[in-house]
């Protein structure tokens, strides 16, 4: 089963980053590879989720640290959806993308995505989620930033990407706090148990990078920028993905964040002020998609609701729901965008109705993004909202508002795009780009198999799948919601959707016009993160700039006119005295040279000529007796023995 969860990683990873590479070659079956390989991902996570062994592996990474992933009962769940979601996107794709684009980069930055998610909710220790972390972040800019020839959507991929990088220091804090606090191994259930004071700070680094990747308050604001990238890629990455990654750590980690005594609180009223400010945003949203983004961080805000206040079962409940709901919303606004070139609401009356399957899908989507009984989400939020409530009273009114503004924000968007058509709807069409009047066939299927699962997913809230889900996270004590509570909820839910339907909604209103603007402005979070960080270190940037011009390059400089001054003095007593020296050795040495060239011409040139004429000569006399002829030969060696023997006697 080991090789099981480590195939189940590697598949899309690998995968996804050879279509990315091959990019436009394999453009034709880039989008039959990319659904195949999610297909075959869902089958691998439903096996190791349906497992009776649950799967879990660990190979050596560091000295001492381990790279450990494991599926256990919150990770089955998580691996499931995001595998299904992914699946459901990528068919969705598939007609949504035409030959002229770059399908293969694209199929494959979202599988690479997907397998760097099934990482983040599988790992259990700290060095892997960093790196999956990373990898998410780094694949989400490519994603959002996709029409990169466009600057806005460019610029969009950037405010994205460093807003959630800044947040994600808070990891790297957590890993070194971990490590100075005697967490050696860094295993995510081994945090809990790091010494004090460095346990705070493990929990603050968790918390930061947690919010920061779910744009909650103060974070909010990069989600609605992230909005410029594709519908598809804001189905997947806000829907079941990266914005659900920090909850979903909170949720895993959330003994770690009960044990410091302040993180738990903080991280819930966080969540629940998030639910309900957002949720306002969302309310005065024209554009579709920016009024999906807000509230998904509404939505994402009762996950952290769930996380601070214990409500593990609960807040995974509301994740998944969420995701079916939210990623429908997405696709359906989505294939509105293409089909007839807008996403603003007053431009989309009576969408619904030109477009019925979409308009059916969209339906479902809103009615249970509002919280409407019996859909999922009204029993995912009074899941959430009673653990909220056995924590504080405060925090399960704030999260009854936070649900009613829910109900408004959803019934807002199904009010305009089932309206009917106005006299020439056509005025309102491509105002963001040419539509196709057509929606592609490819998207039926994912947005009814959808938009079903949001619908039905509520049996999780009866009492037996209740109870097996709460076994499943191992929290079988966590509080469950009271028939009054189920009652209260519902009332306020239809109270709040029922006169928002039969109001029609309009600019006027009683509020002052420029809050309505701060508000629908995601309250100015940006402008607010400029002044208070972007401008502060810009200035500072541009002061230290200044300093090293004129201070330390002003120091540099007079050292080097210092050093310049000091050589032309030297070159002044080289000239006068050094060079004097110089020239009398130079012509001392050029009259030796002189004896010298006479003495070696006159002398030993002539030895040397004498030795090489009388070696010449011995020459020519040993080739006189070479003659060549036999009898001289005898003779001469005749001749030669004579000699030998002469000498022989002489010496004797």
């Amino acid at each position: 089963m080991s090789a099981l969860i480590w195939l189940l990683i590697a598949l899309p990873l690998a995968a996804g980053a050879a279509l990315a590479v091959t990019g436009t070659r394999l453009n034709r079956q880039a989008p039959a590879l990319g659904v195949l390989i999610s297909v075959v991902t869902l089958g691998l996570a439903v096996a190791v989720a349906a497992a009776s062994t649950r799967p879990s592996s660990s190979v050596p990474l560091f000295a001492g640290i381990r790279a450990g992933v494991a599926v256990d009962g919150l990770s089955a769940v998580m691996v499931i959806t995001v595998a299904a979601v992914t699946t459901a996107v990528l068919i969705f794709s598939a007609g949504e993308f035409g030959e002229d684009e770059n399908r293969g980069r694209f199929f494959g930055l979202m599988l690479l995505f997907a397998g760097s998610m099934l990482v983040t909710v599988t790992a259990t220790t700290l060095p892997l989620l960093l790196m999956s972390w990373e990898l998410m972040g780094a694949t989400s800019w490519a994603l959002i930033g996709y029409w990169w020839r466009d600057p806005e959507r460019a610029r969009a991929a950037d405010t994205a990407f460093l807003t959630t990088r800044t947040a994600d220091l808070g990891l790297y804090l957590a890993a070194g706090a971990a490590m100075a606090g005697g967490a050696g191994t860094l295993s995510l259930d081994a945090l809990l148990h790091t010494g004090s004071p460095w346990l705070h700070l493990v929990a603050a680094g968790i918390v930061a990078a947690a919010l920061g990747k779910s744009a909650q308050l103060p974070f909010s604001f990069w989600l609605s920028r992230a909005m410029q990238g594709p519908s598809p890629v804001s189905a997947l990455l806000h829907s079941a993905t990266m914005v659900t990654a920090g909850a979903y750590l909170l949720l895993r980690l959330h003994p770690l964040l009960a044990a410091t005594g302040w993180a738990g609180p903080a991280v819930a009223w966080t969540g629940a002020a998030t639910a309900l400010t957002l949720g306002v945003v969302a309310v005065t949203q024209t554009d579709l998609k920016q009024l999906l983004a807000a509230s998904t961080v509404s939505q994402i805000g009762f996950m952290v609701l769930a996380a601070g206040s214990g409500g593990v079962a609960g807040g995974t409940f509301q994740l998944v729901a969420h995701a079916a709901a939210k990623s429908a919303l997405f696709l359906a606004a989505g294939a509105w965008l293409t089909a007839l070139g807008t996403k603003q609401l007053p431009s989309l009356r009576g969408a619904a109705r030109t477009h019925r399957l979409v308009g059916a899908c969209f339906t479902v989507g809103a009615l249970t993004l509002a919280g409407l009984p019996p859909l999922s989400l009204w029993w995912a939020k009074d899941d959430v909202l009673a653990s909220a409530r056995a924590e504080s009273a405060g925090l399960y009114l704030v999260g009854l508002a936070a649900a009613a503004v829910a109900a408004v924000y959803s019934v807002k968007a199904l009010w305009y795009v089932t309206r009917s058509l106005p006299r020439n709807p056509l005025a309102g069409y491509d105002t963001e780009r040419p539509g196709t009047r057509r929606v592609p066939a490819t998207s039926a299927a994912p947005l009814l198999v959808l938009a079903g699962a949001a619908a039905v997913l509520g049996i999780l809230a009866l009492p037996g799948p209740a109870t097996w889900l709460r076994d499943l996270h191992g929290v079988p004590g966590e509080p469950s919601p009271t028939a009054w509570e189920l009652g209260l909820s519902a009332t306020i839910v239809l109270a709040a959707a029922g006169m928002s339907w039969w109001r029609p909604f309009s600019p006027r209103t009683p509020v002052p016009p420029a809050v309505v603007r701060w508000v629908g402005g995601w309250l100015h979070l940006e402008r607010a993160v400029h002044a208070v960080v972007v401008r502060p270190v810009m200035a500072a940037a541009r002061g230290l700039a200044v300093f090293n011009d004129r201070v330390v390059d002003g120091v540099v400089r007079q050292v080097a006119r210092g050093g310049l001054a000091l050589a032309h003095q030297a070159r002044r007593v080289d000239d006068s005295g050094i060079d004097t020296a110089v020239e009398a050795v130079g012509r001392g040495g050029l009259a030796a040279a002189r004896r010298s060239r006479r003495l070696d011409d006159g002398g030993i040139d002539a030895a040397v000529g004498g030795v090489a004429s009388g070696a010449r000569s011995l020459g020519r006399w040993a080739r006189c007796p070479q003659t060549g002829l036999l009898h001289q030969y005898y003779a001469q060696a005749a001749v030669g023995f004579c000699v030998l023997v002469l000498i022989v006697l002489l010496v004797r």
